[in-house]
């Protein structure tokens, strides 16, 4: 499907509005990078939410998760203690959930501590509707915000967690677009 120039900014110019007013992250420090993905979506954004709401079981889309555990109910200020598969430079992270919005379908989070190096990291996602190749899709944005670490650039830091998202998002869309397409809702 070929896409005219005038559509193309037009979806941009959406992506773009949609990052300022969901994905501002308050007064970003010198010594922190921030950035935001978007990942385009081939299913329909309920079956998308049904798997990134859950904050207690992450593990469902993000490979390189192979546990997670929350104590008491799931609720904003929720902790979670998230074990980290081998081949990264971690173990565990603890995370509180900081916002679960069910009729935007915003989710964000905090990591309040671990055995990593990322200091002062908070991400927000949302999901937004669309339409791909005729059919309902789901428009992905995280952004995060995280110090960088001494003796790190923000570009090191930046391309590192962003490679962590991106392989996030390619699992969430893998995942997502196989319970379309089996019609299932986690």
């Amino acid at each position: 499907m070929k896409y005219s120039k005038k559509v193309i900014k037009v979806g941009m110019a959406i992506t773009e509005e949609y990052i300022r007013k969901h994905h501002k992250h308050e007064s970003v420090k010198d010594n922190q990078c921030t950035s935001s993905l978007v990942k385009h979506i081939k299913a329909p954004l309920h079956r998308v939410w049904s798997l990134v709401r859950r904050f207690d079981q992450p593990q469902k889309y993000k490979p390189f998760v192979s546990g997670c555990n929350v104590q008491g109910h799931l609720e904003i200020g929720s902790v979670r203690e998230v074990n980290v598969r081998s081949g990264l430079p971690a173990t565990t992270s603890m995370e509180r959930l900081e916002l679960l919005d069910e009729e935007e379908h915003i989710l964000g989070m905090r990591i309040v501590g671990g055995d990593h190096r990322l200091r002062n990291y908070s991400s927000v996602i949302t999901l937004h509707p669309e339409i791909i190749d005729g059919r309902p899709g789901t428009l992905v944005i995280e952004s995060f915000v995280v110090d960088v670490p001494e003796g790190n650039t923000k570009d090191e830091t930046c391309y590192f967690v962003e490679a962590l998202i991106k392989c996030n998002l390619k699992s969430l869309a893998d995942v997502s677009e196989r319970l379309a397409v089996l019609n299932i809702t986690q």
